[in-house]
């Protein structure tokens, strides 16, 4: 009897934890990290508050805990879909279409969970800040490996920088989020398909190769 109550209660704590995160990510999406609180949270959940604070214990583990879960959120919806498409200039074509949809389809309420956070702590030291450089860090190496495996194969130039081609391609990227939230407008995603296709068939060996 003791372990089945003692599972009760870890199963309750984890259930409780995954909608704190649920409700956590939404808000940091559309008003940022500062703006949770564990007393907000609890009270938009109907949880009590030593409940949530008990399983996060301050501000700054229910912010880290948040953007692992936004992380988590991320990579489902953009780099696995991905993965199937094979080595070349369609996977690269994938992961960029992926997180315009991404961002379009208001996975997050705010766009992109990790454009709106980045900005609130990118010029404040410290864990959080660590934790979101990670991960965007990684990823800009899924990106970059992406154009490597094209250029492996014959897709992009040999002498394509792909470095710079990375960074225009998720730059590209970033604005279309940027102004079709900030517009309410979905044109900035429609342009930013075109300019990355027109950046990646800058550098391909062939043009066609592009799926579409």
């Amino acid at each position: 009897m003791a372990g089945s109550s003692t599972d009760g209660r870890v199963l309750r704590g984890e259930e409780t934890r995954r909608a704190v995160l649920r409700r956590a990510v939404a808000i940091a999406s559309v008003e940022g990290l500062d703006a949770l609180s564990i007393g907000r949270l609890a009270t938009d959940l109907g949880l009590s508050k030593s409940g949530v604070f008990a399983t996060f214990g301050s501000k700054e583990e229910l912010q880290l805990a948040t953007v692992r879960a936004g992380r988590r959120i991320f990579f489902d919806a953009v780099v696995e879909p991905a993965r199937p498409a094979a080595p070349g200039l369609g996977h690269v074509w994938a992961l960029c279409t992926g997180w315009l949809e991404y961002s379009r389809a208001r996975v997050f309420p705010g766009g992109c969970f990790f454009y709106e956070v980045t900005a609130e702590f990118d010029a404040r030291p410290g864990p959080v800040r660590d934790l979101l450089a990670e991960t965007s860090r990684e990823w800009e190496s899924f990106v970059l490996g992406a154009l490597a495996e094209a250029r492996a194969v014959g897709q992009l130039r040999p002498d394509a920088d792909l470095g710079q081609l990375a960074f225009m391609l998720i730059g590209v990227m970033e604005t279309a989020n940027s102004h079709a939230v900030l517009y309410d407008d979905p044109q900035p995603y429609e342009r930013a398909a075109r300019a990355v296709r027109s950046l990646l068939s800058a550098e391909a060996t062939d043009p066609a190769l592009l799926p579409g």
